[in-house]
């Protein structure tokens, strides 16, 4: 495929910036009478503790930490794989973990970010590429931003942003942040976007487009998405695709041959580094040839002398990150793709499908399943019909008991009493059986001693919370 990822090389070099990164809008030198003289300290008071009481409240604190490491984490949405070790080793290499953005010896330092670029391109059949965005949520922001600026030059003024009820929360504040408002649309029965609604809502004439998940939170794949994308196109609109849940698309479908124009991946969550307690994280947007201009600066760019930085395009929404974004979960990205390969990677899709079936077809016969449809990475099921008034947040403690990270719960908002599970392609069948055997053991106990979930979970170092109370008045020592 024809490749042009936002490095184009500029025979000419014209308006090339020669340094690689702006200068700093501040002079170092006034750091001094920037910060107030009472946040200035004199002395830095240390306490004085033995080495033995340091490392064994650490270990302490260790054994009680759940993690991909510990077992199964069936955390819905969120795709938390095992990370393999390999990605860490190779992050820490000297050339990558001491090496300054404002160094001008990076060259391959910006040749891995070149690479990463085009094998992004290829999965997701994007044409340019930006890194710089540290979150999913943050590529989202930019790429709507990137939708903003694109309709304003050509001087047309979209103001709303199709977001269906299906798709990822943050999605719909993203685009509030833009700028822009947000029409809502009811999934229908089969848990896809109904086509009629769409319609109507394209016909408004201020739609800049749609922010779509696919598969979406439920799982479902929309067999409808090429109608969906020719639609919002159809009335001048644009298609952008939420990357979180790319994870069983590898190989398999790109979001470019859905019809998309924009896409945001989570190279936390699809391509392996650790992301549990908030982060890190790294939002990549990939964009088609148009919207390329519009691409966060500084963009680099490939000449006879390597690759320099560009920062002079008056279409681009501007910079949205200091440098060029986590370098470190991008190297641990790369390491991961290369190592698995264009087969590699499919079948990493095509496992966790497999793996998030058989999950679905076990639990089924206890929980209620409110689409009962083939799902892809994950599926949600629903405190419907548990006996005794057992609740899926008293399933979610109890889980805890045994020993197991509790799935999502309470999302999807559609579903009531949801119960979101993703086992992803990296636990083994005796993990799943497990975990099957774990939730029919509290389903039995939901019959026959309710007041056992209703009071858990009873084995943590942290029994159950009055969930407002800890929210309002949280206490953050011991």
């Amino acid at each position: 495929m024809s490749f042009n990822i936002h490095l184009i090389f500029d025979k000419e070099n014209e308006n090339i910036q020669q340094n690689f990164v702006p200068k700093m809008d501040i002079d170092i030198t006034e750091i001094n009478e920037i910060l107030p003289e009472n946040l200035l300290r004199k002395e830095l008071p240390l306490p004085n503790i033995p080495e033995i009481e340091i490392i064994r409240h650490f270990i302490k604190l260790s054994n009680r930490t759940y993690g991909v490491d510990t077992g199964i984490y069936p955390l819905g949405s969120c795709t938390m794989k095992y990370n393999p070790k390999v990605n860490e080793t190779i992050v820490k290499l000297p050339g990558f973990a001491n090496i300054h953005p404002l160094q001008e010896e990076n060259q391959g330092c910006l040749e891995l970010l070149y690479h990463i670029s085009k094998l992004l391109g290829e999965i997701t059949g994007m044409d340019g590429f930006t890194l710089q965005p540290a979150a999913g949520a943050h590529g989202e922001l930019a790429g709507l931003l990137i939708v903003k600026k694109f309709f304003e030059s050509k001087g047309i003024k979209k103001r709303k942003i199709i977001v269906p009820d299906s798709a990822h929360g943050t999605n719909p504040a993203s685009a509030k942040m833009a700028g822009f408002s947000i029409i809502e649309l009811k999934s229908n029965e089969f848990g896809e976007v109904p086509l009629d609604e769409l319609e109507f809502a394209m016909q408004e004439g201020d739609v800049a487009g749609i922010m779509l998940t696919n598969p979406n939170t439920l799982g479902v794949f929309d067999k409808q998405i090429k109608e969906i994308t020719r639609i919002v196109h159809e009335n001048e609109g644009l298609c952008y695709y939420d990357g979180a849940n790319l994870n069983p698309m590898l190989g398999i479908c790109r979001p470019r041959d859905m019809g998309f124009d924009i896409v945001h991946l989570n190279l936390h969550k699809t391509f392996s580094t650790p992301h549990g307690g908030g982060g890190p994280g790294s939002g990549p947007i990939g964009v088609v040839n148009e919207l390329i201009p519009f691409l966060p600066k500084p963009c680099l760019i490939s000449t006879k002398k390597g690759l320099i930085c560009k920062n002079d395009d008056d279409k681009s929404i501007g910079r949205i990150r200091a440098f060029w974004g986590n370098f470190g979960v991008i190297i641990r990205a790369y390491a991961y793709i290369l190592a698995l390969g264009a087969e590699g990677l499919k079948r990493v899709g095509q496992i966790a499908v497999l793996n998030a079936n058989y999950l679905r077809i076990l639990l089924q016969q206890n929980y209620f399943l409110p689409y009962n449809r083939i799902c892809q990475h994950e599926f949600v099921l629903s405190d419907q019909g548990l006996p005794n008034d057992v609740s899926t947040e008293d399933i979610a403690k109890r889980i805890l008991d045994y020993g197991i990270y509790a799935p999502t719960i309470y999302f999807p908002l559609i579903v009531p009493g949801a119960l979101m599970i993703e086992p992803t392609e990296t636990e083994p069948k005796s993990s799943l059986d497990y975990f099957v055997e774990v939730m029919n053991k509290i389903f039995e106990e939901a019959k026959k001693n309710p007041e056992l979930l209703k009071n858990a979970p009873h084995n943590t170092p942290v029994k159950r919370l009055d969930a407002v109370l800890a929210a309002r008045k949280p206490i953050l020592h011991d």
